[in-house]
Order: C-alpha cells, then sequence, then structure tokens
C-alpha cells in the first residue's frame, strides 16, 4: 500500500515535468518529510518522557493542555520560538551560531538511514552501519564548539566533558555495534533486518549478543547525555552546561536533538538486536503498516528503558564515569568481539 502511494506520487510528477525536474522534486519532498518527522519525534517524546517521570514519581505529569497533556510540548515549542535569541557579547559569534546546526543536521542524516518499515528509509548503502556511525560522531563537534564559542566557563567545563565522555564511550558504542555486525555478515541496515526472519540476532547471537546488547545500552546512554550520564549539562553543578547561553529556538535545537538522538539510538538497537520492522512471532507482514506498527512499538520499548534509567540512578561523578568506559566496558567489548566471531566461525549460530 506504501509502496503504492510512493508509486502513484512519482509517476504524476513524471506526469508534469521531466525526470530530472521530478527526481529533484522527490528529493524535496522526502527531506520536508523527515524534517517533519524530526520535528514531531521531538515533541512526542518530550511528552512521553515527562509522563514516565510522572509515573516514576508516582504523580500525573502533563495533563492539562489538551487531552492527556498531548499539546503541552507543542505550547512549550511556541514559547520558545517566540522568545529573543539572545547571546553575550564575548562569544565567538560565528561559531556561537553554528553549533547548534551541526548537532540538528547530524541527528537528521542519521535518521535518514533509520527503516520505519519495508517500504520508509530514505536512504538505504551498502555500508548504512559504518555511515551511520560517522555522521553520528560529528554531532559532538556541535556541543564541543557551543561550550567553547559561549566563552562561559560553565559552558566550557561542559564542552571538555563533552570530548572526554563521547569519545571514551563511541568505542563502546562502535565495538558492540561490531560484534552484532560479525554476527550479520553485512553493513547495509536492510539486509541486517531481512536475515533476521528466522530469528533475531539477540538469540541468534548467545551470550555475546546479549553481553553486546547490555554494553550498547549503557553506552548508547552516555552518547545521548542521558542521566546517569548527563554530566555534560549536569544542571546542580554547570547551570545547563554547554547550551547554558543559548536561548528560544537555538536552546530547543539542542534540546529537541537530544531526544531524537535518543531515538536514533533505541532504533539502531531494534535493527540489530531485535529485527527491526519484522514482526516477534515470525510471521510475514501482510498487512499494510504492519512493519511500522511492529518497528514503533520495539522503540518505544527501547526508549522506555531508557527512561528508566533516567529516573532511577544518580549522576556518575566523572572519576566514576571513565573508570566504567576504561576498566569495565571497552575490556569486556573486546573478549566479546573475538567471542562472537569464534561463534561465526565455528557455525554455532541459531
Amino acid at each position: 500500500m506504501i509502496l503504492n502511494i510512493f508509486t502513484d506520487i512519482h509517476n504524476k510528477l513524471l506526469e508534469h515535468m521531466s525526470g530530472g525536474a521530478a527526481h529533484i522534486t522527490e528529493l524535496i519532498l522526502i527531506a520536508a518529510a523527515y524534517l517533519g518527522i524530526f520535528a514531531i519525534l521531538g515533541l512526542l517524546l518530550v511528552w512521553l518522557e515527562r509522563r514516565v517521570a510522572g509515573f516514576f514519581q508516582l504523580r500525573l505529569g502533563p495533563n492539562r493542555v489538551g487531552p492527556f497533556g498531548l499539546f503541552q510540548t507543542i505550547a512549550d515549542a511556541l514559547k520558545l520560538v517566540s522568545k529573543e535569541l539572545t547571546g553575550t557579547v564575548k562569544a565567538d559569534s560565528m561559531l556561537y551560531r553554528t553549533a547548534p546546526y551541526f548537532v540538528i543536521t547530524t541527528a537528521l542524516m542519521a535518521l535518514s538511514l533509520i527503516p520505519f518499515s519495508h517500504e520508509i528509509q530514505a536512504f538505504d548503502i551498502n555500508i548504512g552501519v559504518f555511515f551511520l556511525i560517522s555522521v553520528s560522531s560529528v554531532g559532538v563537534l556541535g556541543i564541543f564548539l557551543a561550550g567553547w564559542a559561549s566563552n562561559n566557563k560553565y559552558s566550557l567545563i561542559g564542552g571538555m566533558r563533552t570530548g572526554i565522555q563521547m569519545i571514551s564511550y563511541e568505542l563502546s558504542v562502535g565495538m558492540a555495534i561490531v560484534t552484532m555486525t560479525v554476527l550479520a555478515g553485512t553493513l547495509q541496515i536492510s539486509e541486517i533486518i531481512e536475515i533476521q526472519k528466522d530469528g533475531w540476532l539477540i538469540w541468534k547471537g548467545h551470550i555475546p549478543a546479549i553481553i553486546a546488547f547490555m554494553i550498547f545500552m549503557i553506552a548508547g546512554t552516555a552518547e545521548s547525555n542521558r542521566t546517569p550520564f548527563d554530566l555534560v549539562e549536569a544542571e546542580s553543578e554547570l547551570g545547563a552546561g554547554f547550551h547554558t547561553e543559548y536561548s528560544g529556538m537555538n536552546f530547543a535545537y539542542y534540546f529537541l536533538a537530544e531526544f531524537v538522538n535518543m531515538f536514533i539510538i533505541a532504533s539502531v538497537a531494534v535493527i540489530l538486536f531485535f529485527g527491526g520492522w519484522l514482526s516477534p512471532f515470525g510471521i510475514t507482514d501482510t498487512i499494510p503498516f504492519a512493519g511500522l506498527f511492529w518497528f514503533t512499538v520495539k522503540v518505544i520499548g527501547v526508549i522506555f528503558i531508557f527512561m528508566w534509567f533516567r529516573w532511577t540512578f544518580p549522576r556518575f561523578r566523572i572519576d566514576q564515569l571513565l573508570t566504567l568506559e576504561w576498566k569495565y566496558l571497552l575490556p569486556v567489548n573486546m573478549v566479546n568481539i573475538v567471542l562472537m566471531a569464534l561463534i561465526v566461525w565455528l557455525g554455532l549460530t541459531l
């Protein structure tokens, strides 16, 4: 059904313009659609975060603006849009203004690789996993530049912590992903999902796959700067950390990107470990939007775990954060990759 809609749009465009013009128009439409998805995802995840926080803290959460408080985040967005874009005279103007776009652009590029269903994926290449890791790494520059360019001591400390934290935990995220690509035998995201039709990779890979999932969830939480790894912001210590000097939409870009990055990390976990859009019951999805439904349900489940972390664990100290990565996660990851390679070489996968 979805594929038919895309085909109809393509045919309609060809009726009114040349092939090249139709292709450019389709790219513009896809970009506009993903910008819409980006904005809607951010609003919904902020609302979900507040409801989950209310659940864990034995309160209701937002419930006044709209049904179940659904319009609360829209009201917040309108407030941020209407606020003045302030700054400091001591800031490095060019870097200060450019930094938010690094974060928002890289998050949008990473989102384009995520397959919401068999038909809905903007960008599918044979090195998809490698491209996803590369693009995600660039987003760190936006946070680092914000801390440096603001010329504020709290922002600078937040930016310095960014470099330490991201460089450290990118290793564990990358090695957990490599562990699963060794099992899958491909870097193309659509192929990784297709090979799970007879069973999810988290079960095919035995204990090393389960270990890789646990490490990915811990390191992914750190990569998205969420509690208990939110030393980059650390409101009780640094005011607002790297975005202390940002207001209005520039602040909203960082706020939005954090939640979209959480969605991307959760999506990667679903793709690598839980079969992506595939039904958990091992049946072929013939119902329209069934793939989109299962993908959404799985991603929400993983996002709930991230939110569970936030409202359960206290913030780490910087020495604890680095000790966890360099003394525990990294060595376990290295041994785990070797174990997974042995399982694949010996043909012991399920």
